[in-house]
């Protein structure tokens, strides 16, 4: 846990310097050679849905996750952790559903450590047990709360975390609705926010049964108020903010530092894989795109063959957007869902891959 990680792809032309205790990761490009555009020897994180199962059915979930859902079989997760290991992958988050009530969790997490790669996860609070978080705090590297209402019961969920030393982050799913809850928290902190270790705003895609439009980010203009109040306050945690809000955050400049803007890493450095094994560059394309099988291809083919991974770097890595000078930052905003965009940039294809 201790142990700092050094690998060098001499090949690509640059050296990853890792610290699983505290999640530091930095890609340092050799001297001469531009930052990598993506890894060819395969991703370093893998977002991973071991569950479709969720007590709780929110209308809002991009999964559509209920008490019908299905688990991911112990054996499947340990296939993969096989194909991570081959791939050199660093890290796995995993999901859901609410991935801490996989019958087998806490099974799933020792194994990840077992093939030396180390997992987080993202819970909703519930079904949290001395088992599990004895079992979290052994083996992960953090874990992340999210932020529902009724928001009084966050208290109770950090606590929680914190009795058991472990990393705590919120997640807090940003619409233009909640967006004004966000600024009453970055304006007056709540006392539950105290402990954790950071805050990290997601973008609302329209994804999922009752996905509408109307909940767009966009589609308020208070995120740029936002943005204006974490980089000019200080905080006693950190605050982050999801690789989908990236053009509106290079394009608001305020005291934004570019060295800590990280543009879409799907495809990139990182793949999600469902609970059937499906591979997809991001977790969001469950619903509109197709995925490849790892029962039918091995992550390495996927991750440098199939279409939609080329499909989504070819767009990342294209100059629909030249007419804006912070493309090189941004990389074009999102692949996919380029509604979400929160800049004023028209140039981003709709069009489906399939």
């Amino acid at each position: 846990m201790g142990e700092i990680i050094l690998r060098n792809y001499p090949f690509d032309n640059y050296k990853i310097l890792f610290k699983p205790k505290t999640g530091l990761f930095i890609r340092i490009e050799d001297n001469g050679f531009p930052e990598p555009f993506w890894a060819p020897s395969g991703p370093e994180l893998l977002d991973i849905s071991i569950t479709n199962w969720c007590s709780r059915s929110c209308s809002f979930c991009y999964k559509n996750s209920d008490k019908n859902g299905m688990h991911m079989a112990f054996e499947d997760y340990e296939r993969i952790m096989v194909e991570a290991k081959a791939n050199n992958v660093f890290q796995v988050a995993l999901g859901g559903g609410n991935p801490n009530q996989h019958p087998q969790f806490c099974e799933i997490l020792e194994v990840t450590r077992k093939y030396g790669i180390v997992p987080s996860y993202t819970t909703n609070g519930d079904g949290l047990n001395k088992k599990i978080l004895e079992a979290t705090s052994k083996y992960c590297g953090a874990v992340a709360v999210s932020a529902y209402e009724p928001y009084s019961n966050m208290n109770k969920i950090l606590t929680k975390f914190f009795s058991f030393n472990v990393k705590t982050n919120i997640h807090f799913l940003l619409d233009c609705n909640t967006i004004e809850v966000a600024l009453q928290w970055m304006k007056k902190p709540p006392n539950f926010l105290k402990n954790i270790n950071a805050i990290i705003f997601l973008n609302y895609k329209p994804v999922g049964k009752n996905r509408t439009e109307n909940f767009l980010l966009k589609n308020n203009t208070s995120f740029r108020e936002l943005f204006q109040l974490v980089t000019s306050e200080s905080y006693d945690f950190k605050i982050g903010f999801d690789s989908c809000s990236v053009s509106g955050l290079v394009s608001s400049q305020n005291g934004i530092d570019f060295n800590f803007i990280e543009p879409c890493d799907g495809a990139r450095f990182s793949a999600y894989i469902s609970e059937n094994l499906l591979v997809y560059p991001c977790s969001f394309l469950g619903e509109s795109h197709k995925g490849e099988s790892l029962r039918n291809k091995s992550l390495r083919e996927i991750w440098n063959k199939s279409s939609l991974f080329l499909e989504a770097r070819n767009r990342l890595n294209s100059n629909k957007c030249n007419a804006c000078s912070f493309q090189e930052k941004c990389f074009n905003g999102c692949p996919f869902f380029p509604e979400i965009n929160l800049c004023n940039n028209t140039f981003l294809e709709t069009k489906s891959i399939v």
